[in-house]
């Protein structure tokens, strides 16, 4: 119910739509209905009004930005596009960003009919994500990542500590909270969350940080960086769950993000069996950083 609101009230705060919901002011066959209600073929939905924010015009990208993104393409057929999102740009437009990476492709490829993005990467997080060219790609690939099947994310993180070769997988349930009047997603280790399971895998340790391979097996917010900070090795550079200390000394080493790349995805495309595996070098400030660690 709340996807299905939220695809129709452009322009209404992701808040709003919560709480109209809460309140029982959206009706499906006349009785009240939870935001994770699926929708049957033949129900009467009844919306509130509510106004609609005019949305801004959306700018013109940089040549500079849109060269970036034409050599960033790893993989491409006639149904799906996987980038190599550069850091510090978010996916789309929205909460003060004009301008985001699905607005800067549309606006580069003017005769593209359909472009959306199939999954997110947050503003501060680099590497592969997948942006479908056609509506049949989306539901497919959407499909099996809610289903959990016939996709794969890798991510490289570095961590602060020693990451004990023993400790292979966090099994911890995650609750998403929202703080800040619904502005800002905090997530903790709770009982009462959503089952989470990450595994991790030493890449290479360096004196106080180790470099860590991690496969989220579920799809929570934040999850990567909540489960590496509840087994004590918070992610470097890392504002919200991190260690502001140890993020000032690796500002001098060059790290002034928080250090996670999505290193590598392998989906099944419509109508195959075997993956399709692509892989995103790791950014150019990261590699930096780690031979400053060196």
């Amino acid at each position: 119910m709340d996807n299905f609101l939220m695809a129709r009230l452009k322009g209404v705060p992701k808040a709003r739509v919560y709480n109209i919901l809460r309140k029982g002011e959206v009706r499906v066959n006349k009785g009240r209905i939870k935001p994770d209600y699926r929708l049957q073929a033949g129900d009467l939905v009844r919306i509130p009004p509510v106004r609609v924010a005019q949305r801004p015009a959306v700018g013109k990208p940089s040549d500079q930005l849109m060269r970036t993104l034409e050599s960033s393409v790893l993989f491409e057929n006639d149904g799906l596009l996987v980038i190599n999102k550069p850091p510090d740009l978010a996916v789309h437009g929205g909460s003060g960003v004009s301008l985001g990476l699905i607005e800067v492709l549309r606006s580069m490829r003017p005769d593209a009919h359909y472009l959306e993005l199939v999954h997110r990467l947050d503003r501060g997080t680099s590497g592969c994500i997948m942006v479908a060219k056609k509506r049949s790609f989306l539901r497919h690939l959407q499909a099996a990542l809610r289903h959990k099947r016939g996709v794969r994310k890798v991510y490289q993180a570095l961590v602060l500590g020693q990451w004990p070769a023993q400790r292979q997988r966090v099994d911890a349930p995650l609750l998403k909270l929202e703080s800040n009047n619904g502005k800002e997603r905090i997530v903790k280790v709770h009982p009462e969350g959503k089952a989470s399971l990450t595994e991790f895998r030493i890449l290479h340790a360096y004196t106080d940080y180790t470099l860590v391979e991690a496969r989220p097996l579920t799809g929570r917010t934040h999850q990567i960086r909540v489960h590496a900070q509840s087994a004590g090795h918070s992610l470097a550079g890392d504002e919200k769950y991190g260690d502001d200390e140890a993020n000032e000394r690796l500002r001098k080493l060059g790290v002034r993000r928080l250090f996670l790349h999505a290193a590598e995805l392998a989906f099944e495309l419509p109508g195959e069996s075997e993956l399709t595996v692509v892989r995103a070098p790791l950014s150019e400030d990261l590699a930096v950083a780690l031979k400053a660690l060196n």
